[in-house]
C-alpha cells in the first residue's frame, strides 16, 4: 500500500508538467486558475503571457523529476527505497515550481504596466445626456 506515496508523486509530476507546458506554449488564459499568479503577472495579459512562458520549462523540469523520483521509487526493492525515491521526486517538484513562479514574476515585472483608462466615462451616470462627470465638470 505504501506504492500509493510514489503514485502521487508521479501524478502531480505529470499535472504539473502539463501545467508547465500550457504555460510555456502560451496556452493559459489569465482568467483561469492555473498558471503563475502574481501581481505583476494579473497586471496584463502580455505579463501573464511572459511571466507563464518563462516559469513553463523550469516547471516542466520540476513535473519531470517528480515523474522520475516517483517511478525510481516504485522500482525500488524496499519501502525506504520508495521513500527516498518519492521524496527526492518531491522536493526537486517543488523546488523547480518555486522557482519558475520567481521567474515568471521576474520575467512579468519587466513588462510596462497597462496604461490607465481615463475616468469619467467607464459608465457611471452616463446617460442620454452624456457623461455625468463632464457634464458636472461643464456646469462647474
Amino acid at each position: 500500500m505504501v506504492f500509493v506515496i510514489a503514485l502521487v508523486v508521479i501524478l502531480a509530476g505529470l499535472v504539473a508538467a502539463l501545467g508547465g507546458f500550457a504555460g510555456w506554449r502560451e496556452k493559459l488564459a489569465r482568467d483561469s486558475a492555473v498558471g503563475v499568479r502574481t501581481a505583476a503577472t494579473l497586471r496584463s495579459d502580455e505579463a501573464f503571457r511572459l511571466g507563464n512562458k518563462v516559469a513553463g520549462l523550469p516547471i516542466m523540469a520540476g513535473g519531470a523529476i517528480a515523474v522520475v523520483g516517483g517511478i525510481a521509487g516504485l522500482v525500488m526493492p524496499a519501502t525506504s527505497g520508495l521513500l527516498v525515491g518519492a521524496l527526492v521526486g518531491l522536493a526537486g517538484l517543488v523546488a523547480l515550481v518555486m522557482a519558475g513562479g520567481v521567474l515568471g514574476n521576474k520575467a512579468a515585472e519587466t513588462v510596462p504596466a497597462p496604461a490607465l483608462a481615463p475616468a469619467g466615462c467607464s459608465g457611471c451616470a452616463c446617460g442620454a445626456g452624456g457623461c455625468g462627470v463632464a457634464s458636472a465638470l461643464n456646469r462647474a
